[in-house]
């Protein structure tokens, strides 16, 4: 078991989500950056797709009522333990008894915490994720809660001492035109890449909102409600991006003027508010 002795602002149990059920209504939500939650699992010698932690913005506390491996990857945290070898990007173990406390993020807003056997709460629709638009999954953590560690035989023992993880330069998120960039003045692709914008504190899991240069419409009105993907760059009358990250609804009626390349979603799911992020456009057939 893992006692929640503090949430921070913000901590979920998160997966890779519930795929294939966007024609309900329902989101496929999931952790925010895949990325780190796969790399967590994967030093603990879990399966990619475990669920693990979500922490936002740091703030947890949390106890061990029996040792476990464990890994934390993503936003860097200060870790405080008497456990030896605890730190990020590397597999640690931490015994019975055991408290870890983060710190604040020097940079960055989300860190994943994996447990060897994953958090085995109660799956929904075949996901352990908590969606905060649809309310689906476990209520987010608070203290007092207790998680469920699953079994850890038949795993493969840790595989590496230490992941080595760059330091992320200034924040770049590449995008492919369309669908709807029609919609938009001519050079209105080309002015979401002219400036930085700032990340608004309205942000969450839902989309990074955006405050910079105004994108102009070349049409009135609006659409009628279509699918939306995870990391469409949706305009509303305001003429300022939303980013759709992990707990997107299923449709939307904004025109879409982009959509961010995969390899940069976990980008998109650092970015705090404050940051100062820069668009790149890329045409079709780019790898």
């Amino acid at each position: 078991m893992i006692e929640i002795l503090a949430a921070g602002p913000y901590t979920t149990v998160q997966d890779l989500g519930r795929p294939g059920y966007a024609h309900l209504g329902v989101p496929r939500s999931g952790a925010a950056d895949q990325a780190s939650l796969r790399l967590a699992n994967r030093l603990v010698g879990n399966p990619e797709g475990a669920a693990g932690l979500e922490l936002t913005f740091g703030g947890a506390v949390l106890r061990f009522h029996a040792g476990a491996w464990v890994a934390v990857t993503g936003a860097p945290c200060p870790i405080r333990s008497r456990c030896a070898g605890a730190g990020m990007n590397a597999p640690f173990w931490a015994g019975a008894g055991t408290e870890l406390r983060f710190g604040t993020p020097a940079g960055g807003l989300r860190t994943y915490l994996a447990v060897r056997g994953g958090i085995a709460v109660e799956p929904v629709l075949g996901s352990r994720s908590t969606d905060s638009l649809s309310g689906l999954g476990p209520p987010p953590l608070r203290p007092g809660t207790t998680l469920e560690v699953g079994p850890a035989a038949g795993l493969e023992p840790p595989p590496v001492d230490l992941a080595p993880v760059g330091i992320p330069g200034e924040p770049v998120l590449r995008f492919l035109p369309g669908p709807r960039d029609d919609w938009f003045s001519p050079d209105a692709p080309h002015g979401l890449c002219a400036e930085p914008y700032e990340v608004s504190q309205d942000s969450n899991r839902v989309g990074v909102r955006l405050r910079g240069r105004e994108l102009k419409r070349a049409r009135e009105g609006e659409l009628p409600s279509e699918g939306m993907v995870t990391g469409a760059i949706q305009v509303p009358p305001s003429g300022q991006p939303i980013v759709f990250l992990a707990d997107h609804p299923p449709t939307g009626g904004y025109p879409v003027i982009g959509v961010v390349l995969a390899a940069d979603l976990a980008v998109a799911a650092q970015l705090r508010p404050g940051d100062r992020v820069r668009f790149a456009l890329v045409r079709p057939g780019h790898r």
